[in-house]
């Protein structure tokens, strides 16, 4: 598929969302993001309890199965996909922990502890513990746990097309995943899961291959690599974000729970050596807190990580890592596509798994695939998911108030977007599920019915402006 903007070139939002470009003309907004509950005012205003940890939380199903719409009349699934991001996983490495551990015997030595942060350390070094355990970067038990569930729904989901699989020859399930371990350890969990739950069709499932052209491309697309490098405005924005009076005073705020405030202040004024200043020393902290909800029970009983970190405080910080994540992984700046642009190759995968199995050169049930936060938020914005499509004009600063994107809506640990392929006769129907929710696809894609979430595939083709060979 040769690189092109699916979704139509920006245009200004309405007045719900005034700083934010809609991707697609007749892309429908979501409602004022001040809407939702939970939210200080201000540019944060907008944010839920259950954004705080962003891209980190954990996994859960957004819709329970026996409320799915039922297939037109006549149709019969034929084959399921999927893209999925890794479940949840230990931290990249220790060194927040670290640091905290370090900074923690400056204020010991300079009498600075407050009674509650005399139990900074041990909770902190109990986090380092579980990810050494785990190994830094690796799969917790609780990421084996998301994607084993997910396939076990997926196969009470479509329990005749893989019972009937475990009956057939040869490769009928085809598995890929990136290079990355994580990812290829998610594969395995998943097809465990599937395993589990289908007698006999374990011998119909092949090895996990690896493809990092489709699902690592974030580390290899040269238009996105240069736009990291060179482009001013990323860390314009972000700096703007972290800039703010607001993030001094929460850091602050935080900070002085387990630090006398004249400690807090040499930190600040850049004095110790642990940290640069009180925000990044916050930031660090933020980080063990969020790590802490991607371990197993079994790790974290007992901790109080809560003590130290408020939830929102917490959220503020959540919100700065959504800055991130939105100009360096998702919808970005309005006029470009280098953000998202590049998931065409993923994009081209899914259609051509469909293609293939209408024309009768494929003969799979299933193909799966595992990867990353940095393959799944480009997706999301090429299909036109829900709080993908709204990007921001340069110097119109990401804020929760104007903008819909949320890390943990649109990829939280183990998140999957799920096309089902149903057949009747010579016709095909695709219904997709992000997050096991029916979601429709984006709004110039015309479904079946009024309200259906059934599509016919010529139809998703040439909203998409897919055809074989592009």
């Amino acid at each position: 598929m040769n690189r092109r903007p699916l979704l139509a070139s920006a245009a200004l939002a309405a007045a719900a969302l005034t700083a934010g470009t809609a991707l697609g003309a007749g892309t429908a907004l979501a409602g004022p993001a001040s809407a939702r509950p939970g939210g200080p005012a201000g540019p944060h205003a907008g944010t839920a309890p259950g954004d705080v940890f962003t891209t980190k939380t954990p996994y859960a199903p957004r819709q329970d199965a026996r409320s799915y719409q039922k297939a037109p009349a006549g149709f019969t699934p034929v084959l399921t996909e999927n893209v999925s991001r890794h479940g949840s996983r230990a931290m990249s490495d220790a060194d927040d922990g670290d640091a905290l551990l370090a900074l923690v015997a400056e204020a010991e030595a300079a009498h600075a502890l407050t009674p509650l942060g005399r139990g900074l350390a041990d909770q902190v070094q109990r986090i380092l513990d579980a990810n050494e355990a785990i190994g830094y970067g690796q799969l917790s038990p609780l990421g084996v746990d998301e994607l084993e569930g997910t396939a076990a729904r997926t196969a009470a989901r479509l329990p005749g097309l893989l019972a009937s699989a475990a009956r057939g020859d040869g490769v009928l399930v085809d598995v890929s995943s990136s290079s990355q371990q994580r990812a290829h350890d998610s594969a395995a969990a998943y097809v465990a899961g599937l395993e589990g739950a289908v007698p006999g069709l374990a011998r119909v499932v092949g090895p996990i291959t690896t493809d990092d052209a489709t699902l690592y491309f974030h580390k290899t697309d040269p238009d996105y690599t240069a736009y990291l490098k060179h482009d001013p405005r990323i860390g314009a924005a972000e700096d703007q974000a972290v800039d703010q009076p607001r993030t001094h005073a929460v850091a602050r705020a935080a900070l002085e729970r387990s630090f006398a405030p004249a400690f807090v202040d040499r930190l600040a004024a850049g004095e110790l050596t642990s940290f640069d200043d009180e925000v990044a020393a916050a930031e660090a902290l933020y980080a063990i807190v969020q790590n802490s909800h991607d371990l197993p029970a079994s790790d974290t009983r007992g901790l109080h990580l809560d003590r130290f970190m408020t939830l929102p405080q917490a959220s503020w910080f959540g919100y700065l890592d959504d800055v991130t994540s939105f100009y360096e992984n998702g919808p970005a700046f309005a006029g470009s596509d280098v953000t998202y642009g590049m998931a065409d190759v993923l994009l081209d995968d899914l259609f051509g798994t469909l293609e293939a199995k209408r024309d009768g050169t494929s003969d799979l049930v299933a193909k799966l695939r595992f990867t990353h936060a940095e393959e799944i938020m480009p997706l999301a914005s090429l299909l036109g998911l829900p709080g993908s499509t709204v990007q921001q004009q340069t110097g119109d600063l990401f804020t929760y108030a104007a903008n819909p994107f949320r890390g943990a809506e649109v990829a939280p640990m183990a998140a999957n977007i799920q096309w089902d392929l149903y057949r009747k006769g010579d016709r095909y129907l695709v219904r997709m599920l992000d997050d096991e929710k029916e979601t429709p696809f984006k709004a110039s894609c015309t479904p079946v019915s009024k309200g259906s979430t059934f599509y016919d595939l010529d139809e998703l083709e040439s909203c998409y402006g897919w055809s074989a060979g592009s």
